[in-house]
Formats: structure tokens, sequence, C-alpha cells
């Protein structure tokens, strides 16, 4: 069966596709007009064979949603009429409580609102990440280290605990710079997490910017991949970068269309057709100018290469029926 194809709103942010001059004017213009944002969102999504949407932070929020349609079940009828589902929704790290604050009843209470709104709109999947890593060279450091991530898994298990309740599954997204990021973080959280409440997100294109291999890391942890970004990276980045409010401006340029950079996507669709979200396949492009054209060509890209691992499986398939 084909997959569903989806991308995160974040796709509609470049200021260029609302003739707009700044990220700033964007969010200003769409939190006076969410109705306005989200009826543009949905009415280029129709130009495309994307039919599930993951939120995001403001304007692509569950809070613009709910301003604009007045209630999780009327925007779920809305992207019902039009094909449309939400599929995930990921939470910034800006528009949480910090974990590293460890303040446990405020970070639940934050991810339980989340996942009934997820639950009210047919959602079942909360992405999320640990917190960033301070700039190398700050003073005192800070280790990303067995003590740290035991701390982390601690809070992940109350919080996976919490969202399933609303039949939700909590995914770990690899966040380029933070300390879910290189292959050796990544091994080690999922390590100490209870594979009942925790799942990833791996990210293709901050999994490589690390230096990583995406590939390998998702085949190690294909039984726990809830969902995955599909994006690709032009090689990789300055794991040094300042570490502060302009960091992700700062690995803008590291970002490309599917199948323009270093991410082997054949080995990546081979290993997604055994994770439990395989159903789903999430194109992420950050800010695309011309969103349907960008969709349009991270979609053909996924499907040459998922009809290329299909058609290899089912060659091995008659090979073995002989």
């Amino acid at each position: 069966m084909s997959p569903r194809y989806a991308t995160d709103v974040i796709t509609f942010y470049h200021p260029g596709f609302w003739d707009l001059d700044s990220a700033a004017a964007v969010r200003s213009w769409a939190a006076d007009h969410p109705d306005r944002f989200w009826q543009r969102v949905m009415h280029t999504l129709a130009e495309t064979e994307v039919t599930g949407i993951e939120l995001t932070f403001a304007p692509g929020d569950a809070d613009s949603a709910l301003r604009a349609f007045g209630s999780a079940e009327a925007f779920r009828r809305e992207l019902s009429a039009r094909g449309l589902a939400v599929v995930s929704a990921f939470v910034a790290d800006s528009d949480a409580p910090d974990w590293r604050q460890g303040d446990l009843p405020a970070i639940v209470a934050d991810a339980e609102r989340r996942a009934a709104f997820l639950a009210e709109v047919g959602a079942e999947i909360l992405v999320t990440g640990l917190p960033m890593r301070t700039t190398y060279g700050t003073r005192p450091p800070f280790f990303v280290d067995a003590a740290y991530m035991t701390r982390m898994a601690d809070i992940a298990h109350a919080v996976g605990e919490a969202v399933s309740r609303y039949g939700v599954r909590l995914a770990f997204h690899t966040e380029s710079h933070s300390t879910l990021w290189y292959e050796r973080d990544i091994d080690l959280f999922m390590a100490l997490t209870d594979p009942r409440y925790v799942w990833l997100c791996p990210d293709s294109c901050h999994i490589a910017l690390g230096g990583g291999d995406p590939v390998a890391v998702a085949r190690r942890h294909a039984p726990r991949t809830a969902l995955a970004h599909w994006k690709d990276a032009v090689g990789p980045i300055d794991v040094h970068l300042t570490i502060d409010d302009t960091v992700y401006s700062q690995q803008q340029p590291y970002m490309t269309e599917l199948g323009t950079g270093i991410v082997d996507w054949a080995g990546w669709a081979d290993a997604m057709s055994g994770t439990p979200g395989a159903d789903t396949v999430l194109i992420e492009l950050d800010e695309a100018a011309d969103p349907v054209a960008a969709l349009r060509a991270g979609t053909a890209v996924a499907k040459r290469v998922l009809a290329a691992q299909f058609s290899v499986g089912g060659l091995r398939e008659a090979q073995i029926d002989q």
C-alpha cells in the first residue's frame, strides 16, 4: 500500500510565499488573520499529493487553529473536507517548559494539553526533542553524559506515559546541536528509555549534519520509529556554531530539497519500510518560497525510491518462492 505524504507547516513560513519581507512579518500577519493563514495553507496543499500536516510553533500551531476554527473538532472537519488530516505536532523548545529546569508537573501538563488536542483532531504522534547543547567553549562546560541522559529519560518516561492515556505516542526528534543529535546521543537515550512509552522521530538531514549516518540510525532503531522527517543536507555542519536564538537560521544554508544533497534515499526508504511509521512520509522543507514546486519535487523523490525499494523487495520474494 502506498504511504500518505505529509509535511511540516514550517514549509509555508517563507516570507516570499506571503509577499511579505520577513519572518516576523509573516508571524504578525498570521496572528492577526489565522483563518486566512490556514485557508491558504490548505488551498496550496490541494495542488500537491500531500494530505498530512505536522503542526509546529506559531503560526502553524494548535492555538492558531483554534482561533481560526473555534475548536479542534471544527479544525478536523475543515481538514477532512479537503482530504487532509493532522499527522503529528512538533514541540519547539522555545514554546514549552525547559526540560533542563526540571519542572516535571509543568512539563507533563503542557504535553497533556497538546496530546488532548491531537486526540481530538485524530492524530497520534507528539514530536519533541531534548534541550540544545551549549556553545562549545562555554564555561562552565555542559556535558551530555550518562547522568544527564538519565534525567532526560526520567522526564521522557513521565511524559510518554501521560500522553499515552490520550492514545498519543511521544517521539523524539534528532535536532542539530541538541543533546539528541550525534549517533551516540541517540543510541544512549534510546537505551535508557522504555520502548513502550518513548519513540523516535529520526530526521535524515539533522543526523547527516552531525556527521552521522541517517540510514544506520534508522536501521538500528526501526522498531521504535513512529515517524520520520525526510529532509536532505548539503553536508556536515560546523559543530561549533554559536548556540543562541540564531542557531536555526545558521543551520538553514546546510539544508536542501530532497534528492539534491548527501542523504542516501534508497537506503533510507529501505530502512523506513520496516518501521511502525512506514505508512507516512513526512517531507520537511523549511520555509519553501514555492511550496507547491518543492513538495512536488520532494514527493517525486520519495515515490521513486519507494518504488525501487518495493521492486527489489518484490523481486526477492519472487526468487524465494522459486
